[in-house]
């Protein structure tokens, strides 16, 4: 929970004794959450809370999304708390954006997202649709480490059935939703003429359905289904991981599907329908798919250029912001500083980013798009949280718009690079199931050479500026504070080498990875790609096996 806003329990038992040890403790922290709630809001009796759940099930064990979060309900519900309890599996973004929609004092999520299919997790959201971060998050912890005995009525499910205070959002959800996606849909006119098709895959989770919707209130005929992923399926059958940020190897079946039905755009949400994977058809190069910073680089662009539309006057610009996670492209910097308006970066997570979006739209500003290069895309001010729905249907007007002018993405995304600039980047990991090693190798690495020492160089490259967000520590700054919020519970040291490239080493906040992006951005102008690339991968390869190196650590590398 401190790393991300969630929750994560893993939910995986075979057994009665083991299934009733993972039940405790989910009532227990339902309860701690309670005692949060009712102390933090004075009206939490009248304002009440959302509870929203994706497909994942246990089927040996009956430990399923559903029934966790009518376990959650029960808990609010024996307290006299309303409850607005879905009753049907929603995406993720339709909680944040029920909550605030509703006027809730919070949501619950009950989702793993796309971690593996074992497990489960929970993911609260403030009363302002943000994930919760510090000091909620810790206080939450607190109360739930206070919470020893649930209370009997805990466990008696049927409340959510026959208890008076509980509702169901769906429908008013729903409808508002896509009412509210008129807010970032431009040209639904050229969109109803649009001759492209556009296959989407909701990953054997939630999106089908709400996908479909969204590309209707956008005046587009819906999206051609991949019909193996189509349907809600826990145990991910026809994928070996259920993450669509894994490209090419995961999008087999909707690639396919495209070239038969001779389609141009791809999409894929991940099976709780909070993140985005696009690919583009191409004469070229058979398959283009987008990084999670390319689509951002587009998805930015589009959002800006239908922004100005509206905005002639140079004033607007001074309350208008975009974001990303500091690991994430500086793409958005790059068009902050030719454009005139504000970009400011955040810690990973988005739960990061919905902070400041609430603490910028507290002073009158207003973020029009954001995002964290893990395909988790925000575009307008619907939901402050990243929205795989919205963002699908966003990317579907921008495509059409393009081909409208004989524009692939892929072209416009040079087009944009040439402009603002080429921002090379990769993005990877290795996994490492051992905490101990993990330590080590952070510790290595603040004590490189003697007690308190950083890296000087890798590859050859001298390293100019280093910032330990986990210790608060950036050489870059004239009283070497990072400016960033110190995260001691997790690692994270990024280098900026001498020829301009920017390194990252952070372990991941819900799975056992160490993930590692490295960024290249040149001036805007011509340049020579090919160069920049071999560059970055070369300095990539050197730094992890110079920093991580995992053939002693035994880390497993990234294999799909």
């Amino acid at each position: 929970m401190e790393n991300n806003g969630d929750l994560d329990l893993n939910c995986h038992a075979t057994g009665d004794v083991r299934l009733d040890t993972a039940i405790y403790q989910w009532i227990t922290w339902d309860k701690g959450m309670y005692k949060y709630l009712a102390r933090s809001f004075p009206d939490f009796s009248s304002r009440g809370i959302v509870v929203g759940y994706d497909t994942r099930a246990q089927e040996a064990s009956g430990c399923n999304s559903e029934r966790l979060a009518r376990l959650t309900a029960a808990v609010m519900l024996c307290k006299d708390i309303p409850v607005f309890l879905f009753s049907t599996y929603v995406p993720t973004p339709f909680v944040p954006y029920a909550v605030k929609r509703l006027g809730a004092a919070a949501g619950v999520m009950v989702t793993a997202s796309h971690n593996p299919k074992e497990d489960n997790g929970y993911k609260v959201y403030w009363h302002n649709g943000a994930q919760i971060s510090s000091p909620n998050d810790k206080e939450i912890l607190k109360c739930i480490e206070e919470s020893s005995e649930p209370w009997s009525e805990s466990w008696n499910e049927s409340l959510a059935d026959n208890s008076p205070l509980r509702s169901d959002p769906l429908r008013e959800i729903s409808k508002k939703y896509m009412e509210d996606l008129s807010s970032v849909c431009f040209h639904r006119e050229l969109n109803t003429k649009s001759p492209l098709k556009f296959v989407h895959s909701s990953f054997h989770g939630v999106g089908h359905d709400y996908v479909q919707q969204a590309f209707r209130a956008f005046g587009f005929p819906p999206p051609i289904p991949v019909p193996e992923q189509k349907d809600p399926d826990p145990n991910f059958s026809t994928v070996s991981c259920p993450n669509p940020e894994e490209g090419e190897s995961v999008l087999e079946l909707s690639l396919r599907l495209a070239e038969r039905e001779n389609a141009t755009i791809v999409m894929a949400t991940d099976p709780d329908a909070d993140r985005l994977a696009v690919a583009e058809q191409s004469d070229r190069c058979g398959w283009k798919v987008f990084t999670g910073n390319e689509l951002a680089a587009l998805l930015g662009w589009w959002m800006l250029f239908n922004w100005k539309e509206t905005h002639s006057d140079p004033a607007d610009r001074e309350r208008m912001y975009m974001l990303a996670t500091t690991v994430s492209s500086k793409i958005l910097k790059a068009f902050a500083r030719i454009e005139g308006f504000h970009f400011e970066e955040t810690l990973p997570g988005f739960k990061w980013i919905g902070k400041k979006i609430h603490e910028l739209a507290k002073t009158g500003n207003e973020v029009i798009f954001a995002f964290e290069e893990s395909i988790g895309f925000l575009c307008g001010s619907m939901v402050p949280d990243k929205d795989g729905v919205s963002a699908a249907v966003v990317v579907a007007e921008m495509a059409s718009y393009l081909y409208n002018k004989n524009l692939t993405l892929h072209q416009q995304l040079e087009n944009i690079f040439e402009i603002y600039g080429y921002h090379i980047s990769t993005t990877s990991y290795v996994i490492c199931h051992d905490p101990p090693t993990v330590k080590r190798i952070f510790t290595r690495l603040r004590n490189f050479e003697g007690e308190n020492t950083y890296p000087r160089s890798s590859g050859g490259h001298s390293i100019v500026d280093v910032r330990d967000v986990t210790t608060g520590y950036d050489s870059s700054q004239p009283d070497k504070l990072c400016v960033l919020p110190m995260t001691k519970s997790s690692q994270m040291i990024t280098f900026t080498l001498q020829n301009g490239i920017v390194a990252t080493l952070r372990t991941s906040g819900t799975e056992p990875k160490i993930k590692f992006y490295t960024e290249f951005c040149a001036p805007p102008g011509k340049s020579d790609i090919s160069s920049l690339e071999e560059e970055l991968k070369k300095v990539t390869d050197t730094l992890v096996e110079e920093f991580l190196e995992p053939d002693k650590n035994n880390l497993i590398r990234r294999s799909i």
